[in-house]
């Protein structure tokens, strides 16, 4: 697979390591390399790696012609592969009343290394996932004025096309429920549920929940996302 660099034209050949990369890509994520002829960054998706091999096999009446051979002058280098940065910060969508937990939870998700996002209003929210891909989203009781199985934003996440839900992992909090119980969390259609009582420990319930659910289901999305593209 080659690509070629928009800032200073060259053509560089990507590595059978960074395709597999570019495969498990979820959406909205994208794979940074550093060109070794210029050092400017080019950002890559999957639909790169798909473009490239609509591009590398062109068919000539009934003959098929082969790629040609690859560019290798970036060997001089040495480091194209070296330097590939992922540039994969995720988006978290925290859905709570300004406040003391608000400030607890939004600590919790960057200590981990997410980015925090806010809403004022369900209906707002809801606008911000049409267009954005959260890795999370996390609904605090008092978002909404209205018990949690009622909540306007709940009814929609659970409602959710899976095709775009099956990629967030959702954690409600809320004083009726019990901590890390997973049965309960399935009953209400979301990932994780996290009683109010225990907020002050939620970068030690994240950090024992997310790895569990990646170490259950993360092949399985990496395999989802690369069959739907």
């Amino acid at each position: 697979m080659n690509i070629t660099c928009t800032n200073c034209a060259k053509v560089l050949k990507i590595s059978e390591k960074i395709q597999q990369g570019l495969q498990q890509l979820g959406p909205g994520r994208v794979l940074r390399l550093s060109c070794p002829e210029c050092q400017e960054s080019i950002a890559l998706d999957a639909g790169h790696l798909a473009t490239a091999k609509k591009q590398e096999t062109v068919v000539v009446g009934s003959l098929v012609k082969p790629p040609l051979a690859p560019d290798i002058s970036w060997l001089k280098d040495g480091l194209f592969e070296e330097e590939e940065v992922v540039e994969d910060i995720p988006q978290t969508l925290i859905l709570a009343k300004p406040g003391e937990q608000r400030d607890i939870i939004t600590k919790a998700v960057e200590s981990i290394g997410y980015q925090a996002t806010f809403a004022e209003s369900g209906k707002e929210a809801m606008e911000r996932l049409q267009f954005v891909n959260f890795a999370s989203v996390i609904l605090h009781e008092n978002f909404e004025d209205s018990a949690m199985r009622t909540s306007s934003f709940h009814q929609f996440m659970r409602e959710m096309n899976m095709q775009k839900r099956r990629f967030i992992f959702y954690i409600l909090i809320g004083s009726e429920f019990s901590t890390l119980y997973d049965l309960e969390a399935l009953s209400f259609s979301a990932n994780l549920v996290v009683n109010t009582n225990e907020v002050p420990e939620l970068l030690t319930i994240l950090r024992k929940a997310i790895p569990r659910y990646e170490e259950l289901f993360g092949s399985l999305m990496a395999e989802i996302n690369a069959y739907s593209n």
